[in-house]
């Protein structure tokens, strides 16, 4: 879902507190520990955001990092409110800019990421017409976490665990297909944290945090989807950091849902 090149998967922990799970063989007594491959920036594998020069930059007595600006301290993102549900996406956001970047936080946060059968339904139903590829793609890569994880390739998971995506950030940059009004495609990076609860609201003691995820979209008709027909075009944006200047000046800015 971004212009990163080859397959980088990464790795984090799900520990599921709470009780023990039996999925196809991963038994942990007191909790259920999932190594899981995670594809943080597109089809293709996730780039990891550049390290923000924030971290070791001196401060002046003119410019200091209390007197910039930041992402905690500037004006946030209000997200649309949708107006409905289908296919099991949240719908109803328009064509408008801000419609576009509500769509993509709706759906990375409801995005049955392990689940390829409802994953299926909601790419079909996001992903632009002219692009079917693109959906056996993001099937194919889910099928290969579950059997990572040592699940099933197809199917659901657990009743009894539940996944959480909150996206917590975003930037945004407009990019300028050949033959395209400006306007139609954009860029939009998100951070965001996952955890998961368990058997008996077990908690997720090692959740992931700070994770950056990549989508184009394209306006089609009164509403936008995904495509990975412009993802050259993209660039990657430094770390999201809440306190940092130089986040706030690359374009990141906080997410308030409607």
């Amino acid at each position: 879902m971004d212009a990163s090149p080859g397959l980088n998967a990464r790795r984090a922990r799900f520990i599921l507190a709470g009780g023990a799970v039996a999925v196809a063989g991963l038994l942990v007594a007191g909790g259920f520990t999932a190594a899981t491959l995670m594809n943080g920036g597109d089809a293709k594998g996730e780039p990891r955001a550049s390290a923000s020069p924030s971290a070791g930059a001196p401060d002046t007595a003119s410019d200091t990092r209390d007197e910039l600006m930041t992402p905690q301290k500037g004006k946030k993102l209000h997200l649309k409110k949708p107006t409905g549900q289908k296919d099991g996406l949240s719908t109803g956001f328009g064509s408008s800019p801000v419609g576009g970047i509500s769509a993509v936080v709706y759906f990375w946060e409801e995005y049955a990421w392990l689940d390829d059968e409802k994953a299926r339904q909601q790419l079909n139903a996001f992903v632009a017409k002219d692009r079917p590829g693109y959906v056996d793609q993001k099937i194919s890569e889910i099928r290969k976490t579950r059997e990572a994880i040592g699940l099933a390739p197809s199917g659901g998971i657990p009743a009894d665990i539940n996944f959480t995506t909150s996206v917590t950030a975003a930037r945004v940059k407009t990019l300028k297909p050949p033959g395209l009004p400006v306007g139609d495609v954009m860029q939009v990076w998100l951070s965001y944290d996952r955890f998961a609860t368990g058997p008996k609201g077990g908690r997720d003691e090692n959740p992931l945090r700070g994770e950056t995820q990549s989508f184009v979209i394209k306006v089609e008709g009164d509403s936008w989807k995904l495509t990975d027909e412009f993802d050259s075009l993209g660039d990657f944006p430094l770390a999201y950091e809440p306190n940092s200047p130089y986040a706030w000046s690359d374009g990141w800015a906080q997410v308030r849902h409607a």
